[in-house]
């Protein structure tokens, strides 16, 4: 028995990419910590919203590799000499990833509130039409 796959299609050509791009997706393996909303906030704009609380800015990282946002953070342990009877509140340090379409930028980052903003666009797509001439053998 074979595996079927997008490249393989007949009518789907050059969706290679595409299924490499799935496969990525789903090692991905991102934890439930921190938390987060994807919000459309107009036709061609997105907001990821990751909930950071406890986190300053220099606690946090925002880079995207071969066309993957990567969100960290790591807070250092400022628990030297203190005492806590009970420690509910971790120091956690955590990795979000998100895989972007080729369109997608990423632009501004913003934290207010213990909420981390991260604004996405996405480039309008053009319509192209083109006219392939014939010529004889």
């Amino acid at each position: 028995m074979t595996k079927m796959t997008l490249g393989s299609h007949p009518h789907m050509l050059g969706f290679e990419q595409l299924e490499r791009l799935l496969e990525r997706t789903a090692k991905s393996g991102n934890e439930g910590y921190p938390p987060f909303n994807i919000e459309q906030t107009s036709d061609f704009s997105y907001r990821i919203t990751l909930a950071v609380a406890g986190f300053a800015e220099d606690d946090l990282q925002i880079t995207v590799e071969d066309r993957t946002l990567v969100i960290r953070g790591r807070q250092s342990d400022d628990g030297e000499g203190r005492v806590f009877l009970h420690r509910g509140i971790a120091a956690r340090q955590f990795q979000r990833t998100f895989v972007l379409a080729d369109s997608v930028e990423v632009g501004e980052a913003i934290i207010e509130n213990g909420l981390l903003h991260v604004d996405l666009t996405r480039a309008k797509p053009e319509t192209v039409v083109q006219t392939i001439s014939i010529r004889k053998g």
